[in-house]
């Protein structure tokens, strides 16, 4: 077992949770699900999918059944990785978005059908069930359906997402948004009981057809009815047409470990390349809050977001590889470019030479789901089919109009993808799964927490509560407000442009983590959930 200081190292009144089985979601609803399952003999892709329904309730500005979602789960034998993202609709091309847009769009909409791409949630679901699911598959949707019916009470961090949205006008004015989400002609207030009766109709519906009235029946019609109503080209056939795709993680080593990810199109890929250059340091000697080891992540963050945002794109229409940007010699060639003294701004390599929430389960059986799914920016597309209560996720607003990115519009392509599911193994075997939400601090808190935990033996939830820094453009970062002085002014020093954050969870994302321990039925997981955010472990 791994050698963690077991001590609260930050200001939190959570302690890592123990168990047999452990689901840690961002809403103790969705927690409460999964473990359930569990209890009446489901495994752990049973009680991931099951929480994963949930969140679209009670969690809408985060996901919803319009969403998309990506996996990585360990079997008991073996790693799978899962990439349900959503593919443009056929009729989307640079000329149609510069025919509705003008010739000086740089991307699709921010909202509106012509944001929104195939949804991939329930594709996700009902692939990760067929292949590996143990319950009927009706049975995982059930307590989703219920607390969409009964309803629920919205809590704090929600109703402040809520509060936000229902103050945007180019939200509010999408078709289906107001009537779904604001009932009373505002955002609900915190405690205040919430239903969503189309949700629940919806959910059942999925869970009778194993998924595919979603794609192939009254839902379908229903969302391609509603596109067509309001200018959209998302059609009947994109639906049935769409299936997910089962992939191979891609990977970096770190102090014994294996840190996986999901490859292209998503930006996984900068988590692993931060940490491979973030190797070629001798971090395990430095401080954990030491601005000397921190300096030095940063930069390693800065380098690999400047390649990923030019290079990382749908991995057929890149002009590189995966295993270009992970070669192991092209990343020593840029970590020499880190100046130990002095904050910089990168520029992109040449490597050929020549809002979102995230579950994590696992049962007494050594399964462990590592899932992450999203609407995107807040509430999505803000588009909602009322009758079926599907609010619809705006990913194709990453698409580029640009000709000559790897990143261009073309029909049944996906987009560059931010949401990110990861997996540490160490020679072979599994972990701990874990993620963290939020835009491109996913991978940045993917780095952070796991060089915590493993050059500085700092236990997941000490690692998920230590202040994070969060990397914009150039030489700009935001830091929590809680983060040491010291380490605050060492950064300056070194010519880092400081902003501090109040509002930890909008920048600094939200975590959760499940650490095996041995056994899984002996020893059983040490799991770990984000105060940043209303989250919980429920563990057996």
């Amino acid at each position: 077992m791994h050698a963690f200081d077991w001590s609260a190292a930050y200001p939190s009144i959570r302690l890592p949770v123990f168990g047999r089985q452990a689901v840690a979601t961002s809403h103790p609803l969705a927690a409460q699900a999964g473990l359930a399952v569990m209890r009446q003999g489901g495994n752990a892709i049973d009680a991931a999918i099951a929480a994963a329904a949930v969140m679209t309730i009670v969690e809408p500005c985060s996901n919803g059944l319009g969403s998309d979602a990506f996996c990585i789960l360990w079997d008991g034998a073996q790693l799978h990785g899962l990439n349900a993202s959503g593919r443009a609709p056929a009729a989307w091309t640079p000329a149609y978005f510069r025919g509705r847009y003008g010739d000086a769009a740089r991307h699709p909409p921010v909202r509106g059908w012509d944001s929104v791409t195939v949804p991939g949630a329930v594709a996700a679901w009902a692939a990760l069930h067929q292949r590996f699911g143990r319950l009927p598959f009706e049975g995982l949707m059930a307590p989703a359906a219920e607390v969409a019916e009964r309803g629920f009470a919205v809590p704090v961090v929600v109703q402040q997402k809520w509060q936000a949205a229902s103050e945007v006008p180019d939200l509010v004015r999408q078709p289906g948004f107001g009537e779904t989400f604001l009932p009373r002609g505002r955002a609900p207030q915190v405690g205040e009981r919430v239903t969503m009766p189309g949700a629940a109709r919806t959910l059942r519906a999925i869970g009778a057809s194993a998924g595919r009235a979603f794609y192939e029946g009254e839902v379908a019609e229903a969302i391609a009815r509603h596109a067509a109503a309001h200018g959209g080209a998302l059609t009947r056939a994109d639906l049935a047409g769409y299936q997910p795709e089962w992939v191979t993680p891609i990977a970096q080593d770190y102090l014994g470990h294996t840190l996986h990810e999901i490859p292209p199109n998503g930006q996984g890929i900068a988590a692993l390349m931060a940490l491979g250059m973030a190797a070629r340091f001798d971090l395990p000697s430095m401080k954990p809050d030491s601005a000397e080891a921190h300096h030095l992540l940063i930069e390693a963050m800065k380098l690999a977001f400047a390649d990923v945002y030019h290079h990382v794109a749908e991995g057929t229409s890149m002009r590189c590889t995966a295993e270009h940007l992970l070669d192991e010699g092209y990343l020593a060639e840029r970590a020499r470019l880190i100046d130990p003294r002095r904050a910089q701004d990168f520029g992109h390599g040449n490597p050929v030479k020549g809002g979102t929430i995230y579950l994590t389960a696992a049962d007494d059986e050594g399964r462990m789901v590592s899932f992450i799914q999203s609407n995107y920016m807040g509430f999505g597309s803000g588009v909602v089919v009322p009758e079926v209560g599907v609010s619809l996720q705006n990913r194709g607003h990453a698409f580029s109009l640009d000709p000559d990115s790897p990143n261009v519009v073309a029909p049944g392509k996906r987009p560059f993808h931010t949401i990110i599911p990861a997996f540490l193994t160490r020679d072979g075997a599994p972990v701990m799964s874990f993620g963290v939400m939020g835009a491109n601090m996913q991978p940045q808190g993917h780095l952070q927490t796991v060089v915590r935990m493993l050059a500085w033996g700092q236990q997941p939830q000490a690692a998920c509560d230590a202040p994070r820094w969060r990397v914009n453009e150039g030489l700009e970062l935001n830091v929590e407000a809680a983060m040491d002085p010291a380490l605050v002014q060492g950064l300056r020093d070194r010519g880092h442009r400081l902003e501090t954050i109040l509002d930890s969870y909008q920048d600094f994302g939200a975590g959760q983590f499940i650490w095996r321990l041995g056994d899984p039925a002996v020893d059983g997981y040490a799991a770990a959930s984000d105060p940043r955010r209303d989250g919980l472990v429920a563990a057996w």
